[in-house]
């Protein structure tokens, strides 16, 4: 079976598997991150969104052979331990964005990039950039709010991330 060298979350991992293993399979059966969620398994839902060199993308619809040497950033990523949350995990839990939670982390990963593209995105930047995640609770108006106060709170204090 081939190996493959991945960047995940800064740190270099090492997996093998069959070239066609979906980056998902990858990231929650062999090296038992489950932040990532499965949702469809067809890129429709986007509950597995990650973040390859900054894209976010649909990490079922990702074969590992694809990534090998990407950059790769998932949703346990996203805060380094023991750090403060990042400014979209902040804003997600002030606005008490969750409902059930289980799309929570694909749309928090499609709001950053979202937010490292566009620092004060409109509501319709919002609807656009956020339109391929499915929330099966209609959080939708909680997941907007939550994208503006992030991106004020980045605004006052400079942040990049």
């Amino acid at each position: 079976m081939p190996s493959y060298e991945l960047t995940i979350n800064g740190k270099k991992k090492k997996v093998q598997g069959p070239e066609d293993m979906p980056l998902l399979w990858v990231l929650r059966d062999l090296l038992n991150m489950t932040g990532t969620k499965f949702g469809c398994g067809l890129g429709q839902c986007r509950a597995c969104t990650v973040h390859v060199d900054g894209e976010a993308v649909p990490s079922c619809q990702y074969p590992v052979a694809a990534v090998a040497g990407k950059k790769i950033t998932t949703i346990e990523g996203l805060a380094a331990p023991g750090s403060a949350l990042h400014p979209v995990q902040q804003a997600w839990l002030e606005e008490d964005v969750p409902q059930c939670g289980y799309c929570q982390p694909g749309q928090i990963m499609s709001a950053c990039a979202l937010l490292a593209k566009n620092r004060a995105p409109t509501d319709a930047d919002i609807d656009t950039a956020m339109s391929g995640n499915i929330c099966r609770c209609g959080a939708y108006s909680g997941i907007r709010r939550a994208i503006h106060r992030a991106a004020e709170s980045m605004a006052k204090t400079g942040s990049s991330r």
